[in-house]
């Protein structure tokens, strides 16, 4: 529900969810709304989407879910973003499954190093077993202190192991980010120029750019 409130719809006066899109009780295209402040379609998400881990388990096909919906409105959309949990459970599974590719946001720590590890496992086990074109599209800092020399040290490190994934983009600590979803309103809307809307406007520019070269060179 985080990415619900913070795309400036409330998740407490929902319909439908993706609670009831997982769980087959409604249809995808009837639960999308719009999220007006920002400028998209949403699949909203609410506390009622914590159930669905559970009652997915005794669902046939559970790791699918989200897939088969995402097939009933393919081509409607040039881009489609999961926002994840950050744990790996049945709905992280549903959203590797259902992806091509994975951002993967991280605080430049020593504990996110070890939580990485365990990620790019579990990727490459789905890749194996369940979504043979799932792939990393890339690496993104959070959080980031320039100040911090651990920063640097694991920024050091993930461009050793991913070259040219790490993206070049880094998103800072800044408060207005953090202010933004108490609010109501995504960061852009909030202060579109704060040094976090900023970065990560200029996020999206380096994804664009990355993907034109990639069709470029295929």
């Amino acid at each position: 529900g985080n990415a619900t409130m913070g795309s400036g719809v409330d998740k407490h006066a929902l319909e439908r969810s993706s609670y009831e899109v997982l769980t087959g009780a409604a249809d995808i295209r009837d639960a999308i709304t719009k999220a007006e402040q920002a400028g998209y379609d949403l699949l909203p998400a609410n506390a009622d989407l914590t159930a669905a881990e559970v009652e997915l388990l005794q669902m046939p096909q559970r790791e699918r879910r989200l897939r088969e919906a995402l097939n009933s409105i393919n081509g409607r959309y040039d881009y489609i973003l999961i926002d994840c949990p950050p744990s790996l459970n049945m709905l992280t599974l549903n959203a590797l499954v259902a992806a091509q590719s994975v951002i993967i946001p991280m605080q430049c720590e020593y504990y996110a190093l070890e939580g990485l590890t365990a990620l790019v496992s579990t990727i490459e086990d789905v890749r194996d077993n369940l979504n043979p074109f799932l792939k990393i599209e890339g690496l993104l800092r959070t959080m980031y202190d320039p100040r911090n020399r651990l920063a640097g040290d694991v920024t050091a490190q993930l461009s050793k192991h991913f070259g040219d994934k790490l993206y070049r983009t880094v998103i800072p600590r800044n408060i207005r980010l953090a202010e933004a979803p108490s609010h109501g309103q995504p960061a852009l809307v909030y202060d579109k120029a704060s040094r976090g809307a900023k970065a990560y406007l200029a996020l999206a520019g380096e994804m664009l750019r990355r993907e034109e070269m990639a069709s470029a060179g295929a």
